[in-house]
């Protein structure tokens, strides 16, 4: 899965895409590096983000969603915590709902998903980090949960991922901890979606900028697909798909 930024804040990327020209030429050459699903999210969501309107996000991810019709083959993601934004991107052409609140924030969106026919990806989150909870227990928790809400609403089990939310609400401890519990998550019946492309978490390991910590992100990913992880979220596309590849043919063994 290629991250595809269409905001001027978001924590690594933000503001090169969020030119219609330049999102489209960024999707495009996602594609064509290999991605196998790209997802397009028009608000940051990096920690102390500033909330924004869905008319807002829908004004910023449409048009590009229009560009594209048509351009790339691959499936489209909306990454959104909003039933309107997911809304008008399921009709113009996402298949695909990834909400980094597991459906919590906006009840709307597993009927929505049902009634789309639509996969989604639920998320793990916290409000605020506490690392004296036990990380996995919390993780399993809320996404047991979430997937509850999604089957209850008519979500069909073999089209959602469910997705540990490395970065989000964890210590870096609770993070690796989090990546070692891919086959506890498998365990709930559904594919594993992992992102831990650039995150802050390999700064703290060793001291880097966001565009500095490929290396890092390799390795993270490498471990997550060795534990079972079905689905990578990324930046750096080419390189990603050459270190999953090859992590496949070891998986296999």
């Amino acid at each position: 899965m290629g991250i595809l930024n269409v905001t001027p804040d978001s924590f690594s990327d933000g503001g090169r895409f969020n030119d219609v020209g330049h999102a489209v030429a960024q999707a495009m050459r996602m594609a064509e590096e290999g991605a196998d699903i790209i997802d397009i999210g028009a608000e940051s969501t990096r920690p102390g983000h500033e909330p924004i309107s869905a008319s807002t996000e829908i004004a910023r991810l449409v048009p590009v969603l229009e560009a594209l019709r048509g351009r790339i083959t691959c499936p489209i993601s909306v990454d959104t915590m909003k039933a309107p934004v997911a809304e008008a991107a399921l009709a113009h052409g996402a298949t695909i709902i990834n909400d980094v609140w597991g459906f919590k924030r906006d009840p709307r969106l597993a009927p929505l998903a049902a009634k789309h026919r639509a996969a989604v990806v639920l998320m793990h989150n916290r409000e605020t980090i506490d690392p004296t909870i036990n990380i996995i227990d919390d993780m399993l928790c809320f996404l047991d949960a979430s997937l509850r809400d999604a089957l209850a609403a008519g979500v069909s089990r073999d089209v959602i991922a469910l997705d540990p939310g490395i970065g989000f609400g964890k210590t870096l401890e609770q993070n690796l901890e989090a990546i070692a519990a891919v086959p506890r998550l498998k365990d709930l019946g559904c594919s594993v979606l992992v992102g831990a492309s650039r995150k802050s978490m390999i700064g703290k390991i060793i001291p880097s900028e966001t565009d500095e910590r490929l290396p890092g992100t390799i390795t993270l990913h490498t471990a997550a697909i060795l534990k079972g992880a079905d689905v990578i979220r990324v930046h750096d596309v080419k390189e990603a798909v050459q270190a999953a590849r090859v992590t496949d043919r070891l998986r296999g063994l």
